[in-house]
């Protein structure tokens, strides 16, 4: 009779083993931070701490909050470096770079919709990993209000910031369109965030935006009545697919393509609805086209939310493509070819996203 010898084990190096653990703890305290930011937002604990250097009692008072959560928030938020800590005086207090990454909604900095998505992603967790299991998916709208609402405040400081003074001007002959009077499809819209800036920046032009999400449209048409846009916009409920009309000048979509189930679909429906000379601007994750591109920061984010929110999104629905946050260049160029598309260039991009150019 023969035995198997099990292989040998390499050795394990004791100052790598607790160099890994010791990271490990570290993103167990990231993680719980997710929840702490978003508290601490909605609290209002940063925008108080904007002003001047606190106490614990004295955050808990001016927010109207109990103190031992206060004292306690505030020795995470120090321990993570988010915070100052004077031990002097036993004060703690908010540098200017982090007043601008959490109290300013107009930044492209501004962080705590990022935090908001990414608790509002784990909280669906569960859900996701049954899943998995069984390849099916979990669908945009069976996930908890924190992702619709925090994707809007993590994507809506970027559009402010780069959309009307970049990336459409990226676009060739674009621009003068909208100046004058053009036809414009914003296809999964949202809250319509880009809708209503588009709006807000060219009012001589039409604009019809479109969701699936029948809350999200809802938002999108109280925000437009908010700034007073009348006739000019209107927003349905729509798939990608099948959004109304034809003749666009200009169609749009941003940070959405990735999570469709039918992105070929959405991009012949985009084809058809273009005017001959007409532009297709897709808006998405900053990706290379390789694994290896996408190892960094940025792309350990994105994969994240691939992974919890992206790609069950894709799944959940017809078709199903799983495009995946980092598809990178070349997966939507093959996408925009499929349906017919001849030109295809990247124009403009920032630490969050790129920005492509598709033309008939």
């Amino acid at each position: 009779m023969t035995t198997t010898q099990p292989a040998a084990q390499a050795q394990v190096d004791p100052d790598k083993l607790m160099r890994f653990v010791f990271r490990a703890v570290e993103e167990v305290g990231a993680t719980l931070n997710t929840a702490l930011v978003v508290m601490g937002d909605k609290l209002g604990y940063y925008r108080i701490m904007a002003a001047d250097a606190v106490t614990p009692r004295e955050l808990a008072e001016r927010s109207g909050t109990a103190e031992p959560y206060a004292r306690e928030w505030l020795g995470a938020q120090a321990a993570g470096e988010y915070v100052a800590y004077d031990p002097g005086t036993g004060r703690y207090s908010l540098p200017p770079e982090q007043v601008a990454a959490f109290t300013d909604e107009d930044s492209p900095a501004f962080l705590p919709g990022m935090f908001q998505i990414a608790l509002g992603t784990l909280q669906g967790a569960e859900r996701v990993l049954d899943a998995a299991r069984n390849g099916a998916g979990v669908g945009w709208h069976e996930h908890h209000a924190d992702v619709h609402a925090g994707c809007e405040r993590f994507f809506r400081p970027s559009y402010h910031a780069y959309l009307v003074d970049s990336w459409l001007p990226a676009l060739d002959g674009v621009v003068a369109k909208l100046r004058t009077g053009a036809k414009v499809a914003d296809v999964g819209c949202g809250h319509g965030a880009s809708t209503v800036l588009m709006a807000q920046t060219f009012p001589a032009s039409e604009y019809v935006g479109s969701d699936y999400h029948p809350e999200s449209v809802e938002i999108a048409r109280s925000r437009a009545q908010a700034a007073g846009l009348g006739a000019a916009v209107r927003f349905e409920q729509a798939q990608a697919s099948e959004f109304s009309g034809s003749g666009y000048d200009l169609v749009t979509m941003f940070d959405c393509l990735h999570d469709m189930g039918d992105p070929v679909g959405a991009a012949r429906r985009v084809r058809d609805a273009l005017a001959p000379d007409g532009t297709w601007m897709i808006v998405e994750p900053l990706a290379g086209d390789r694994v290896e591109d996408n190892l960094n920061p940025v792309g350990r984010a994105y994969y994240g939310f691939s992974t919890l929110l992206c790609t069950p999104g894709s799944l959940s629905q017809d078709v199903g493509l799983a495009l995946g946050t980092q598809a990178g260049p070349k997966r939507l160029r093959d996408v925009a070819v499929a349906a017919g598309f001849s030109r295809f260039a990247k124009v403009a991009e920032t630490p969050f996203h790129q920005v492509l150019e598709v033309r008939p």
